[in-house]
């Protein structure tokens, strides 16, 4: 089941970031780039952080080759997929559940505090669309106002407080992924966003 959440994750994520990318209208290899960074990007800050090197998808040619088949799809398919901005937001949503679990999963194996390991699982789901955005001149999402990294360090709590409550794995990985993806559609479908600072002059 982690194994195959980190597929999944990987191939959701490079989607995402082709569809960002084209609708920023880039070149193909600008595409490719975006996509390549968008699913990569926040597992290899997690992997350098912890100090895994080589980082994870340089030992495993498989995610690179999940990126090029999510690249090749997206692109072909591009024109079915119209609404550009809903696709996105269900690529990302997908994405940064199953990457939540993928970080607190590699923290858990390095023997580290609970609250390092939520914050690694913050890093790995988000930091990939953070460069993505930037890349792509747009402010990161986690820098506004919605409800973004704080569905990964809630659906980290979660993980804990199940993981004491004995529950099978597999079933662990799902009910938080779920919940983090259930929790961002809900806050996006009902505009909950979190308050924000206005500096008066």
């Amino acid at each position: 089941m982690f194994q195959l959440l980190d597929f999944i994750g990987t191939f959701v994520f490079a989607v995402s970031g082709v569809l960002t990318a084209l609708n920023k209208k880039l070149d193909l290899f600008g595409v490719f780039i975006i996509a390549f960074v968008t699913a990569l990007g926040g597992g290899t800050l997690r992997d350098i952080l912890i100090g895994r090197t080589p980082v994870g998808w340089m030992q495993n040619l498989q995610y690179v080759y999940l990126i090029v088949i999510g690249f090749i799809i997206a692109v072909v398919f591009r024109k079915k997929l119209d609404r550009l901005r809903i696709s996105m937001f269900l690529f990302d949503t997908i994405g940064l559940g199953i990457f939540t679990l993928i970080g607190l999963e590699k923290g858990i194996e390095k023997g580290l505090h609970p609250i390092i390991c939520i914050a690694l699982g913050t890093i790995t789901a988000t930091f990939g669309g953070v460069i993505r955005d930037i890349l792509c001149n747009e402010i990161p999402v986690i820098f506004r106002r919605e409800i973004y990294a704080t569905v990964c360090l809630l659906g980290g709590v979660l993980f804990f407080i199940l993981q004491e409550c004995n529950i099978n794995d597999d079933a662990l990985y799902l009910i938080t992924s779920l919940f983090m993806i259930i929790l961002r559609l809900l806050a996006v479908r009902n505009k909950w966003y979190l308050p924000t600072l206005h500096h008066k002059v």
